[in-house]
């Protein structure tokens, strides 16, 4: 017999655990703005750091690269963990650890000191980003997920703007970049603390997730899925170069353009803050809205927004300023555009059995050959292309723009599978007794998602 679904009589309008979603909702934004501050602050303060402990661009670019392969190591780890246990414990588990590590970053008196602190944030950071879509996407149904997905995103780019002007600000106060990680070790402990007070959303009343053995085989199951592997192919190429941007436009700014410290960070962070956040908004309604009309609607607006950002990226490096601040935002929003579809996809896509798993093995995908590598490629461009008047940094985004165009054109490759994928994948949820809106087409003729 089919288990009840969470929407008849087993659930009582005074123990609805629903009613607490939108408070669920706006903790999950702020943790991840609070992620993202913590990414920036180190793009913000790279520059003095790297004057005091004497290291070469390439080793700065190390410093994020360090960080993102923890990141991507353990994320697969708990994944699994999060698909069967408490996702808020483990966010507040991450919350912690990763505060105390930021906290530990402006302690470090050496470099070898710092990357090992940035490493240790990368592990707390693993362990909430496989858990936090995960969590939304078993709170909202299938068509609000772009919305949803879209609201949570919109946390990167305000994030990383506060981070370049946390950082800024905390060094124009104080003259001295430690201050930018220590400001962040205390909101970051009492976040987390709140995380364990939190419930978690239902399961089904046949708990098959939390039964089941470690089996890793499972989720490379999901590369099997076109949406899901032709997403994460485009999403690399995006990640490549937001990381590659973010963390050397501040000193491509200052050095190259001439703009003072507030203008490379401050003013910097506020242009793709704004940016960033219309776009994340805008991609996941569009992409919502199209939706019932053109089942590939997610894939083809991260499309257009790829491919457009290509000649912006070149154009910026051409444009005077002030006139280059329009085309960073055009050019920063065009990236963010995918944001809200591309992880809709993910969540869409992939059955709840696997779904924490399933973000789990795309964070390790698009880090590992994303920003993982892009920070110490362009550098290392950089070092041997600088001159006494460049940082040799506009070479390093010349091919960051070619990474762009290659990922719009991946991405609409995607769009003839979604609407097939997504339909297995709630045929698979409902299967297990998840509550979901079955769809209207015939079985289908593919083999069924995980076990």
């Amino acid at each position: 017999m089919m288990p009840p679904r969470m929407n008849e009589s087993a659930a009582t309008p005074t123990s609805d655990p629903r009613r607490g979603y939108r408070f669920a909702l706006y903790l999950l934004i702020l943790i991840n703005v609070f992620n993202y501050v913590d990414r920036q602050v180190l793009a913000a303060v790279q520059l003095p750091i790297g004057q005091e402990f004497g290291a070469t661009k390439t080793m700065m670019g190390w410093l994020l690269t360090g960080f993102l392969l923890v990141y991507m190591v353990f994320a697969p780890a708990f994944g699994w963990w999060a698909d069967r246990y408490s996702k808020w414990k483990l966010i507040g588990f991450s919350m912690v650890l990763q505060s105390l590590a930021s906290g530990g970053s402006g302690l470090a008196h050496g470099y070898v000191t710092l990357l090992l602190m940035r490493c240790a944030v990368g592990i707390g950071e693993a362990a909430w980003g496989p858990a936090a879509p995960a969590l939304l996407s078993q709170m909202y149904p299938v068509e609000k997920r772009g919305k949803i997905l879209a609201l949570f995103y919109a946390a990167i780019p305000f994030g990383s703007a506060l981070g370049y002007i946390v950082g800024g600000a905390m060094l124009s106060l104080t003259h001295n970049w430690r201050w930018a990680f220590y400001v962040l070790m205390p909101p970051g402990v009492l976040i987390g603390l709140i995380c364990f007070f939190m419930k978690d959303p239902p399961r089904p009343a046949v708990d098959v997730v939390k039964a089941s053995r470690p089996d890793p085989k499972r989720y490379l199951t999901l590369l099997k899925i076109p949406s899901y592997s032709i997403n994460c192919a485009a999403m690399t190429f995006m990640t490549f170069a937001i990381g590659g941007i973010a963390f050397w436009m501040p000193e491509y700014l200052k050095v190259d353009r001439g703009l003072s410290e507030q203008q490379s960070t401050s003013v910097f962070g506020i242009v793709a803050a704004l940016a960033g956040i219309v776009a994340t908004l805008t991609g996941g309604i569009i992409g919502d809205k199209l939706r019932k009309r053109f089942p590939g609607s997610y894939f083809h607006v991260s499309a257009i927004g790829l491919i457009l950002g290509m000649p912006l990226v070149m154009l910026l490096m051409i444009t005077p300023f002030p006139y280059a601040w329009g085309i960073l935002f055009a050019a920063v929003f065009c990236l963010f555009l995918n944001t809200g579809p591309g992880n809709a996809i993910l969540a869409n896509v992939v059955p709840e059995s696997l779904r924490s798993g399933g973000f789990a093995l795309n964070i390790f995908i698009i880090h590992l050959l994303g920003d993982a590598i892009s920070p110490p490629v362009i550098g290392w461009i950089a070092d041997h292309n600088k001159t006494a008047t460049s940082s040799g940094l506009g070479m390093g985004f010349v091919i960051v723009s070619i990474m762009l165009g290659i990922g719009g054109v991946v991405a609409w490759f995607g769009a003839r599978h979604l609407a097939e994928d997504t339909r297995r994948a709630t045929v698979a949820d409902a299967d297990r007794g998840f509550d979901v809106v079955l769809p209207a087409a015939g079985p289908s003729p593919l083999p069924p998602i995980g076990p």
